[in-house]
C-alpha cells in the first residue's frame, strides 16, 4: 500500500494545500477535495477499519495527476483531511443522527440521500458499505471537524473565486475527483474511463465541456456526461454560470492508473498524468473563448 500520513494526536492535520502559481494568468481553479490521507490519532479514536479501508474511499492521487495546474497558470487546492473522516463535497452539515449520541440541531440536514446513503459530511461507511466506527460520536465532534477542516478549504475556494473573478469577469471551476471501476459501465460495452459532470448543462458553459470530452475521446478514452455523477456540492453550490462562475466536475476511472486493492500507483501512472497535463494545458490556454 502507498504510504499514508499519520500524525501524533498533538498534531492537527493543515487542512488543505494551495499549489498557487508564480503569476496567475488563467482563470481556472483546480480543486481535488477527496484526495486527503493525512491521518491523526485524534481522527482515528473509536474507528474500527484499518487504514487500507479507509483508503479506499479517497481520490488517492487525483492532485498529482493534475499537478501541473500551477505551471499552466491556474492554483490547486486539495484538501489534506480524509475523505472518511470530513467531506468538502457534501454541505457542511449533511449528518446522521443515528451516529450521534445527542440529538442534533433542527437545522442539520439528516435527510438528504447523501445522508441515507451513510455519505454524508461526516460519512457513516466507506465506500465498500462498511461502518466506519465502533462507538456513537458526540456531535461537538463533527462540529469540530467541519469548523476545522471544511470551512477553511471552502473558504479558501470561495476566496480564489472571488479573486480570480475580480481580475477576469469570470471563473472555472475544474472539480477533480476519480471513480471506481465499473461506474456506469453498460451491458455488452467496455467500462467508462472519464465521467463530465456539468448538472446537465446547468453548472457550466457547454463549449468546456465539449472541449474536455473531445480532448479525452481523441486519446481514446470512453467518456460520458452527467451518467452517473452529475456533480456534487462543490458543482451545485458554485456552478452559477449566470453569476460567471461555471463548474465542471471530471471523474477518473481508477483502474486507468492505480491499484484500487493495494492503493499504489500503476507503472502507467506517468502516461496517463502526462495525459491529464495537456487536458489541463488546453482548458487554461482556451479559457478565454470558451467563457470569456
Amino acid at each position: 500500500m502507498d504510504a499514508f500520513v499519520s500524525l501524533p494526536e498533538a498534531e492537527q492535520i493543515v487542512p488543505y494545500r494551495l499549489l498557487a502559481p508564480e503569476r496567475p494568468f488563467a482563470p481556472v481553479i483546480f480543486t481535488s477535495a477527496h484526495s486527503g490521507r493525512v491521518y491523526s490519532n485524534d481522527l482515528m479514536a473509536g474507528v474500527r477499519l484499518c487504514p487500507l479501508s479507509l483508503r479506499r474511499s479517497e481520490d488517492c492521487f487525483v492532485d498529482e495527476l493534475f499537478d501541473a495546474a500551477p505551471l499552466n497558470g491556474a492554483p490547486l487546492l486539495a484538501a489534506n483531511f480524509p475523505r472518511a473522516f470530513c467531506d468538502a463535497n457534501r454541505e457542511a452539515w449533511e449528518l446522521d443522527p443515528a451516529m450521534f449520541t445527542d440529538s442534533l440541531p433542527d437545522w442539520v440536514n439528516t435527510t438528504s440521500s447523501r445522508v441515507n446513503a451513510g455519505l454524508g459530511t461526516i460519512a457513516k461507511v466507506v465506500a465498500s458499505g462498511e461502518p466506519i466506527y465502533a462507538v456513537k460520536l458526540a456531535f461537538a465532534e463533527a462540529e469540530r471537524r467541519i469548523y476545522t477542516y471544511w470551512r477553511p478549504y471552502h473558504d479558501t475556494l470561495t476566496r480564489l473565486i472571488g479573486d480570480i473573478k475580480d481580475r477576469f469577469g469570470y471563473c472555472l471551476v475544474i472539480d477533480c475527483h476519480s471513480m471506481p471501476s465499473g461506474q456506469g459501465k453498460r451491458a455488452n460495452s467496455r467500462p467508462v474511463d472519464f465521467v463530465l459532470g456539468d448538472l446537465h448543462g446547468s453548472a457550466c458553459a457547454s463549449r468546456v465541456t465539449r472541449t474536455a470530452e473531445a480532448l479525452l475521446t481523441g486519446k481514446g478514452y470512453l467518456v460520458r456526461r452527467n451518467d452517473p455523477y452529475a456533480g456534487g456540492f462543490i458543482t451545485r453550490h458554485y456552478g452559477r454560470p449566470a453569476d460567471d462562475v461555471h463548474v465542471l466536475q471530471i471523474e477518473i476511472a481508477r483502474a486507468l492508473y492505480m491499484d484500487e486493492a493495494r492503493i499504489e500507483r500503476l507503472a502507467r501512472f506517468s502516461f496517463v498524468r502526462r495525459q491529464i497535463t495537456e487536458l489541463v494545458e488546453s482548458i487554461t490556454l482556451q479559457v478565454h473563448d470558451l467563457i470569456g
